[in-house]
């Protein structure tokens, strides 16, 4: 199922059922999501860790890809956990970003 045609909510109850086919949810408290979600940022940013930008092209896709998902899969948890709806606190948080960071004084600037 691709991006285009799956729903945030399936994404969400695959990870909740393969939680729950476990009993993990007892070890799923907001500290242990938390922490797990920086862990796998961080094995996601040690792939980049001496790369420098002609070195990027050599990074392993497929590797990315795996630690990508450990980061969304823990995410997804922790919003099953929480119940946050997660369409609802991307789209608030964009709007608090783009009232924050309005075009006229951002647009092409990281600063």
């Amino acid at each position: 199922m691709p991006d285009r045609t799956t729903h945030i909510q399936e994404l969400k109850d695959l990870v909740a059922c393969f939680v729950q086919e476990r009993n993990w949810n007892r070890f799923h408290s907001s500290k242990n999501l938390s922490m797990s979600i920086a862990i796998e940022a961080a094995e996601l940013m040690e792939l980049f860790q001496w790369a420098d930008s002609s070195d990027l092209d050599e990074i392993p896709v497929d590797r990315v890809r795996e630690e990508l998902s450990d980061v969304i899969i823990y995410c997804l948890s922790m919003a099953n956990a929480l119940e946050i709806d997660i369409t609802d606190a991307v789209r608030a948080k964009v709007r608090s970003n783009a009232q924050k960071y309005p075009i006229d004084r951002y647009k092409g600037k990281y600063k």
